[in-house]
């Protein structure tokens, strides 16, 4: 069983499935469905599609370099078979799937980390701001009254009579 690549956004194509185009110097691209082949005859770049594994390749959102896309790569000679190896291979196989999905995890993890530490600690100083701002919901205002801790510090600000002076020239 032969699994072909799409042309355009690298999804593979089983046997029986997808499109087949042919162009006049005989270079075969396969299209997995045919919102591929329409992106392509409208002569559109895979690379600036967000859909398409190109851009996210190209633009760091997956993993481009990894010893597991190896095993991937297409090989043209035959093999003679052998039970044995065989066997290994498929054990192979698992095992590499799930190098593979943990890598992919991990390189997610790692790219949007410092994205989502920035989001928490911008939610947990919205929160805190808002408790200050409705403390009186939460707790009683005689509680309040008895803990001087659960309340902002009052700064008085001394405003001088200089400045407003300078400010009165301004009405007309």
């Amino acid at each position: 069983m032969r699994l072909e690549k799409c042309w355009f956004c690298s999804s593979t194509v089983y046997p029986g499935h997808g499109i087949q185009f042919v162009r006049n110097d005989a270079k075969i691209f396969h299209f997995c469905r045919s919102k591929c082949h329409k992106n392509f005859k409208m002569k559109r770049n895979p690379r600036k599609v967000k859909w398409t594994k190109a851009y996210s390749r190209l633009h760091g959102k997956d993993m481009t370099q990894d010893s597991t896309f190896e095993f991937e790569r297409k090989r043209n000679r035959p093999e003679r078979y052998d039970r044995n190896l065989a066997e290994n291979t498929l054990k192979a196989i698992k095992k590499i799937d799930k190098i593979r999905s943990d890598r992919a995890s991990d390189h997610i993890k790692n790219k949007s980390f410092s994205r989502l530490k920035t989001g928490k600690v911008q939610r947990q100083k919205e929160a805190r701001k808002q408790l200050e701002l409705g403390i009186h919901l939460v707790k009683a205002p005689l509680a309040l009254a008895q803990d001087s801790s659960l309340c902002l510090p009052k700064i008085k600000v001394n405003v001088s009579q200089a400045q407003t002076e300078e400010n009165q020239p301004m009405e007309e």
